[in-house]
């Protein structure tokens, strides 16, 4: 059965506008090749950003949803160009391969698990669809500690307004798909990450930043959902 326009309209732009903020990486990673380090910043979100494609990958491939599918192709390998990137000009290179062998270690368990599912795919969906919103509630928590932050200081300056106003926009597109196709392991997660995202945008209101030159307008690593 055809999905209604606005259904193809939406997963469209909620495909494209993912991308552009898959690609925010590029701009990190186009830093540390310059400068030829990657300095005292961390490359675990890259790996926890390919972990998270992965995962919604093989969840969208099992209900065949072709838009989330081609979202997860393009984002899970980014990531991983990304995770690469980050190894060739880090000085911690045996940590970080730790961290790699240790999310891959994760996916193949989980990968090896559900398909002894085979034979339920209701069940085998369920456990990947539980496994996918877990994993992206928890990414989505991470910045729980800065709006702490935030608050202690009454000052917004260290959040990065439009990667924050992105993300909203972006869960909110994934939020009313998943409504749409009454999909509750796409609504969970982006629904979170839409109200997270409005807590921060509130705080700007709240704790206007006492300069906008501030740190917090550097692009900063961060996971979405998709």
């Amino acid at each position: 059965m055809a999905l209604p326009a606005f259904d193809t309209l939406l997963s469209t732009t909620a495909v494209i506008s993912t991308v552009f903020q898959f690609l925010s990486g590029a701009v990190i990673c186009r830093k540390y090749i310059q400068k030829k380090s990657t300095g005292d910043s961390s490359g675990f979100p890259f790996i926890c950003g390919f972990l998270s494609c992965s995962f919604w990958l093989r969840y969208s491939v099992l209900t065949n949803e072709q838009c989330i599918v081609l979202v997860n192709i393009i984002g899970s390998t980014l990531f991983l160009v990304y995770t690469l990137v980050y190894y060739v000009f880090t000085v911690n290179k045996r940590a970080y391969v730790k961290q790699f062998a240790v999310v891959v270690a994760i996916l193949v368990t989980v990968i090896f698990y559900t398909n002894q599912l085979e034979n339920d795919r209701e069940k085998m969906i369920h456990v990947t669809g539980i496994i996918c919103c877990i994993v992206t509630v928890c990414f989505f928590a991470a910045p729980l500690t800065m709006l702490v932050h935030v608050i202690r200081v009454k000052n917004s300056e260290s959040l990065p307004l439009p990667l924050i106003a992105t993300s909203f926009f972006v869960s909110l597109q994934w939020l009313i798909y998943g409504i749409l196709i009454s999909d509750s392991f796409i609504q969970i997660p982006n629904f979170l990450g839409a109200v997270l995202s409005m807590l921060q945008l509130g705080l700007f209101v709240i704790y206007p930043p006492r300069s906008f030159a501030g740190p917090g307008y550097k692009l900063v690593d961060q996971v979405v959902a998709f």
